[in-house]
């Protein structure tokens, strides 16, 4: 017999844009299982992630809450900047009280070191995975539960899958969460020879035909997921939701840039291209199908929008930014409010890489250089995490480098609905508008900074 609470499968993507998806308007993309689940569900066009990077994205996704007040404010998890606090509630701690057994299969990157920040000790009954940014896709190092187990020849992105379908049969009778958080495609770029090669014969560049060729291999992977779904006769009962992290990452040599719709930008910054991400629902009893929706959604609706749907009340003591949605989903016309967006390295700064979106207006204060770089000691700790993770017992206890910021760019203003590609800054002639917008995200930055400070 079914749950009478559905299953909840949250499936993330890590770098990956609108435009790698064929159902989204790439012709050249190879995703068929991602283009069933978009015919066969609720597929969000204007759909954010919490932050144009991995960490703080995640915690906005679990929390339901601005990746400031969670304390995952950056990727650098030799620094901690990456650590989810440990009074911070996630989606899987509320689901996992209501009588939801919960898992994670792949990357975490909400903690890497220390033992209380584990996956396992943050509402994950079962936990197969890596903790840190990144990891190589065939020298790799599986934690199961805390158990360290090494690569034995397969491709993690199918080790990933495995790990999934074998939950879903262990946990079919009983209500599961399980989060699928896949690493692909996330540098380093690895693939099997014989998926890299029709891309290749396509005439595609050498690093985006391997980029294709690892989503190609995920939607493989999802296509089994789901097809576990349809032999174990759950998939009416099993709300499964597809996203990514945050926006593609372009340049490099290789180059990694690629068609993505059309939106200014990529990873790393505030424009439509580093924070509007891929957002697929489907869940029978909603009864939509291949449907577009134009609603406004964030990253931290959807920890509300899931127990709305699932029956699990939020607890009356979390304070949320995120809003339920769930009897709002297939309206295009909800009224939401503003939502904010900030990121650069260490100390946030909020006039660095900041951004605003209110109705159809957008406010962005553009990247400060100097603010994004990082010191070669803790770029090489990075590497040490991935490569020496035994040598490595604490995190760095440093001061943060020393940097010289120049004084801000001016801030940008476009108006989304008639430009959404961010071409035409209007900051000239809508100043009354850029004063006042400048203002609310001026205050919010100083609220949400504030209260991780005041909870330290």
């Amino acid at each position: 017999m079914a749950p009478s609470r559905p299953n909840i499968i949250l499936i993330l993507a890590d770098d990956m844009g609108c435009g790698d998806i064929g159902a989204f308007g790439n012709p050249q993309a190879q995703t068929p299982a991602l283009d069933r689940l978009a015919d066969e569900g609720l597929v969000f066009r204007q759909h954010y992630s919490a932050s144009p990077v991995c960490a703080p994205a995640r915690a906005g996704l679990l929390t339901g809450r601005y990746p400031h007040r969670t304390g995952a404010i950056d990727t650098l998890e030799g620094r901690g900047l990456d650590r989810l606090a440990l009074d911070e509630v996630t989606l899987a701690d509320v689901l996992k009280r209501a009588g939801y057994t919960t898992g994670l299969i792949g990357k975490w990157h909400l903690g890497a070191l220390d033992p209380r920040y584990h996956p396992n000790r943050r509402g994950f009954d079962e936990f197969a995975g890596f903790r840190g940014g990144w990891q190589d896709y065939y020298a790799w190092r599986l934690d199961r539960n805390g158990q360290i187990s090494p690569a034995d020849g397969r491709y993690l992105t199918d080790v990933f899958t495995a790990e999934a379908v074998a939950f879903i049969e262990r946990r079919r009778r009983e209500p599961f969460f399980l989060h699928v958080a896949y690493n692909a495609p996330h540098f380093p770029l690895q693939a099997p020879e014989e998926d890299v090669r029709p891309f290749l014969e396509a005439g595609l560049p050498e690093a985006v035909a391997t980029i294709y060729a690892m989503n190609r291999c995920m939607d493989r992977g999802i296509e089994q997921i789901l097809a576990a779904l349809d032999r174990l006769g759950i998939s009416d009962n099993t709300l499964v939701l597809f996203t990514s992290d945050n926006g593609p990452e372009f340049g490099g040599s290789p180059s990694k840039t690629r068609y993505n719709l059309g939106l200014n930008g990529c990873k790393g910054n505030v424009y439509e291209g580093g924070i509007r991400v891929p957002a697929i629902l489907r869940f029978p009893p909603l009864g939509r199908q291949g449907v577009p929706s134009d609603a406004l959604v964030h990253f931290t609706d959807w920890l509300p929008t899931l127990l709305g749907i699932a029956g699990v009340p939020v607890p009356p003591d979390l304070l949320l930014d995120g809003e339920d949605l769930s009897d709002r989903l297939c309206g295009d016309e909800i009224v939401r409010p503003p939502r904010f967006w900030q990121w650069n390295r260490y100390t946030p700064m909020a006039s660095c890489n900041a951004a605003m979106r209110d109705g159809p207006w957008k406010l962005i204060r553009p990247v400060i250089g100097e603010a994004m770089r990082i010191s070669p000691e803790d770029a090489e700790m990075d590497r040490r995490l991935k490569y020496e993770p035994d040598n490595i017992a604490s995190i760095s206890a440093d001061p943060e480098p020393v940097r010289t910021i120049p004084a801000p760019p001016a801030p940008l203003l476009f108006n989304l609905s008639q430009d959404p590609r961010e071409q035409r800054d209007l900051a000239s002639v809508e100043v009354d508008r850029v004063e006042r917008m400048q203002r609310d995200l001026d205050r919010w930055f100083e609220e949400v900074t504030t209260e991780r400070s005041a909870g330290d």
